[in-house]
């Protein structure tokens, strides 16, 4: 990793700055219908019990942000004073709930509530005494396992945390296995291609296989050894494929749990398999270059792709309570997963 040391510092920040989104998102979702109702956005603080409330929601609540105190503490751990860093974590987790809870007073679809915002900051405070507690350890595990493990590269710390995220595109039972960067639903657009069984096949199994090989040359470029990779890379891959399998049968229902292999997924990973092969073992500039242009292939297929009779049942099946902004975000996660990965692509080829 860049300058070792720094290293799970810089990790740290990376994912306390995605998970930061990821509440963001979730909280604000679905980001339309803002109306002023005339209630000060500060009133949900005096507000009483709420009328309808479940333990799930509570334990959500706290559960949601446990995360962010976290990664929080562990980035500002450099700070000054031996509990600074957990200090400001825990104020910045209940300032990023009260902000939230006051931004939803626009939002018909929300309620702000001032027990939401104490179960945020109760979690912001506990993941941020735990960071607290394990901190060193894990710091001193993780510089560790950067020397055995992670490829001295420029922003591989970005890399590992673009990793994390591609992870919630399986999550999406609607979108094509691996698929990601679908920007039509942003802008209203519709398939370029007609739906056909023979040419679907083709076009499902070149987005599996472009998509399988940039993820798994992503992660070669993070592994320190070549050997290694060749474990680690299919291993990566077949995470993926679990996600899918226990979303599906999770989301959707137990039998549609093998759903996603379809006849071109099947295709589309033994093509990807078989170019991964040969390509993790060529030099880093190739690798570069493949994985660039195979993340492009498969965002543009994606986007040309027709609807998949499918994903549209499985949709159809699963927008129900407490799933609907969880699928907002996967999907947002996949839609922006390419957009964010090629500018990385491009910053590892500039030495430090």
């Amino acid at each position: 990793m860049s300058h070792h040391g720094r290293g799970p510092i810089l990790l740290s920040r990376y994912l306390a700055f995605a998970w930061f989104g990821l509440v963001v998102y979730g909280s604000l979702h679905p980001f339309s219908g803002w109306r002023d109702t005339g209630v000060s956005p500060i009133a949900f603080l005096e507000g009483g019990w709420p009328r309808y409330w479940t333990f799930f929601d509570l334990a959500a609540n706290v559960a949601v942000y446990l995360p962010l105190g976290f990664f929080l503490t562990l980035a500002l751990s450099n700070l000054t004073g031996r509990f600074s860093g957990l200090i400001v974590a825990f104020l910045l987790a209940g300032c990023v709930s009260f902000g939230l809870e006051t931004a939803q007073t626009w939002l018909p679809s929300r309620v702000p509530s001032n027990l939401d915002l104490a179960c945020n900051t109760l979690g912001g405070l506990l993941g941020a005494l735990w960071a607290q507690h394990v901190g060193p350890r894990i710091f001193a595990r993780l510089a560790a396992l950067e020397h055995q493990l992670i490829a001295p590269i420029p922003h591989a710390e970005l890399g590992l945390t673009l990793l994390g995220l591609w992870l919630l595109v399986p999550l999406s039972p609607e979108t094509l296995l691996f698929g990601a960067g679908d920007l039509r639903q942003i802008f209203g657009l519709t398939g370029a291609v007609p739906f056909a069984a023979e040419s679907f096949v083709m076009i499902e199994a070149s987005i599996t296989a472009f998509n399988a090989v940039a993820v798994g040359l992503i992660v070669r470029m993070l592994c320190a050894r070549l050997l290694a990779a060749y474990l680690i890379v299919p291993l990566f891959l077949l995470l993926g494929l679990l996600i899918s399998t226990v979303a599906a049968a999770v989301l959707v229902s137990p039998a549609d749990a093998l759903a996603w292999l379809t006849p071109g997924a099947k295709l589309g990973l033994l093509v990807g398999i078989v170019l991964l092969g040969v390509a993790i073992a060529l030099p880093a500039t190739p690798r570069l270059m493949i994985a660039a242009l195979a993340l492009m292939a498969g965002t543009v297929l994606v986007n040309m792709a027709p609807p998949n009779p499918y994903s549209e049942a499985a949709l159809a099946a699963w927008r129900q309570g407490h799933f609907l902004n969880f699928n907002g975000l996967t999907r947002l996660v996949a839609t922006l997963w390419p957009f964010l990965t090629l500018p990385f692509l491009l910053l590892t080829t500039r030495r430090i």
